[in-house]
């Protein structure tokens, strides 16, 4: 690809909109359309596109799979940290009224919170698969 200029350059310009992108996808979620599963999708989809023009190895430089472990990983753990959180106020799990005095504010906390968890874990989970497929199996 190194021969594509025109390629690479509006790969450069594009990415950095998608991953712009992806995050008003994640935070517009809970007023609209969108949400954390959307978001993890085209924010790996930005970092898919990278791949493919630049190479997989520069990719793997610009996020590692040890990031996308810590990502997956820490996405499922806010996920469920705040269901325990909201257990350990004596409300059921998930119950987001347990989160803040206000139960309209509680709502708003934990519907970001979650879907900051899910938009993690599935950016983690997609990179992972392409890395694997990708990079032939190949380890870090």
């Amino acid at each position: 690809m190194r021969q594509h200029t025109l390629l690479r350059v509006c790969t450069r310009m594009l990415v950095p909109l998608i991953l712009i992108f992806a995050l008003y996808v994640q935070f517009h979620g809970d007023y609209g359309p969108g949400g954390g599963f959307q978001a993890g999708v085209i924010f790996a989809a930005g970092i898919v596109l990278y791949a493919l023009v630049f190479g997989v190895e520069a990719a793997r430089r610009a996020v590692p799979a040890t990031w996308l472990r810590i990502l997956s990983a820490g996405g499922v753990l806010l996920f469920a940290g705040t269901g325990v959180v909201s257990m350990l106020a004596g409300h059921n799990f998930l119950d987001y009224d347990a989160l803040a005095g206000d139960p309209v504010a509680g709502q708003h906390i934990g519907i970001i919170l979650v879907e900051f968890g899910v938009g993690m874990t599935v950016t983690g989970v997609i990179l992972s698969f392409f890395y694997v497929f990708a990079g032939r199996g190949r380890r870090d």
